[in-house]
């Protein structure tokens, strides 16, 4: 535990980011879910829907340092491919 009155606060505020920054990578790993969902199913419209906001999610991730610059593209990449692949 922290003896200082600033420890104490840096400890609230990193329990605090830590907080917001789990809850956006489930928000992100949710949509990515439904829009691989939604690209299996055939649902074009639905899966491009989640598929263009899990990629707003991830650009906001990124701009907040919550994700690093190449797992980002690299999830909006898997993503724009899964979704443009032809069907059979």
């Amino acid at each position: 535990m922290p003896i200082k009155k600033a420890a104490f606060k840096d400890l609230r505020q990193t329990k605090k980011r830590t907080k917001k920054n789990k809850a956006d990578k489930d928000n992100i790993a949710y949509l990515v879910k439904k829009a691989k969902k939604a690209i299996e199913a055939k649902k074009t419209d639905e899966a491009k829907g989640f598929v263009q906001k899990a990629q707003k999610a991830i650009d906001k991730a990124l701009q907040h340092g919550i994700m690093k610059k190449n797992t980002a593209a690299r999830k909006k990449s898997s993503l724009a491919k899964l979704l443009n692949k032809p069907t059979k």
